[in-house]
């Protein structure tokens, strides 16, 4: 698998070097963006997917690691300003690219921070190359899509995929999904419990992702479940058995009963160490 990057100063997300790295997959060739800020040891930031996920969503963190390491944060493929392909969104892809893109971008240990569904590759790559992940921090780690959490069934929750991918009504839908108004909702119950960080701006910035031609396909594909991680929460905990874990959970009073209910059976398996919550 041959793979190559393409360096180009542009306007960028988080204030860094905007790059593009040409990822090879299945015969063909897909453009994944990336950015790097700062000088030091490598640390790589990954970005939870979302409807609207972004390497944006790590800017802060970012600027605040680049006054001692070299941080670079990744657009995922069919997210953020990476190309949007039709193609099948699966686990084995996600797993591919991240770990194609480590061995490629990298030569040395990183340190490896991941947030919600991405936790989950995350800790699969730790666990096949031990040697390239130096510190693992994950935040907020999810592993079920939101129709999945809700309880739809697979054939459901297949059919809502193939629904928001039919030319047309798919785009309408997502369209519908991804109004100003919608996503300031799902902002404010889901990700923010502070208000005032939904600002006009932020939520212009987060729609403009949504303009991009097959803006919907890994969305849909996040959303039904079809690139969760793994299918199980045992599954997720056998990627842990080698490392020790000590967490710090915030919890808002808006997430998800059953959200709240499968961390408290996490908590409960005897590779964890600690791991505090605070309801906000």
């Amino acid at each position: 698998m041959t793979t190559t990057t393409n360096s180009n100063k542009l306007n960028s997300g988080i204030g860094g070097t905007k790059d593009f790295y040409n990822w090879h997959f299945s015969g063909k060739q897909y453009q994944v963006v990336y950015e790097t800020i700062g000088q030091g040891n490598p640390v790589l930031l990954l970005p939870a997917f979302s409807t609207v996920s972004s390497r944006t969503e790590m800017k802060s963190i970012a600027k605040i690691l680049a006054t001692q390491y070299q941080v670079t944060v990744l657009d995922w493929l069919g997210f953020g300003e990476s190309e949007c392909p039709p193609v099948n969104y699966s686990p084995v892809l996600f797993q591919q690219l991240l770990g194609d893109f480590v061995k490629s971008i990298f030569n040395s240990s990183i340190i490896l921070i991941a947030a919600g569904h991405a936790s989950g590759y995350a800790l699969k790559l730790a666990q096949d190359n031990p040697g390239i992940v130096s510190q693992l921090i994950l935040v907020a780690p999810t592993w079920q899509g939101p129709l999945r959490v809700m309880g739809l069934p697979d054939g459901m929750r297949n059919g809502v995929k193939n629904l928001v991918r039919s030319p047309l009504f798919g785009q309408t839908l997502y369209y519908l999904n991804t109004t100003p108004s919608f996503l300031r909702l799902m902002y404010k119950r889901h990700v923010y419990a502070d208000e005032t960080k939904l600002t006009p701006e932020f939520i212009a910035q987060k729609q403009q992702i949504t303009s991009k031609k097959g803006a919907r396909y890994a969305p849909a594909a996040f959303v039904t479940g079809a690139i969760d991680p793994v299918t199980k929460r045992e599954e997720f905990c056998c990627f842990c058995p080698r490392y020790q874990f000590l967490y710090s959970r915030f919890w808002q009073k808006t997430h998800h009963p059953n959200q709240k209910q499968k961390w408290r059976q996490w908590r409960n398996q005897r590779e964890l160490r600690r791991l505090n919550y605070l309801e906000l």
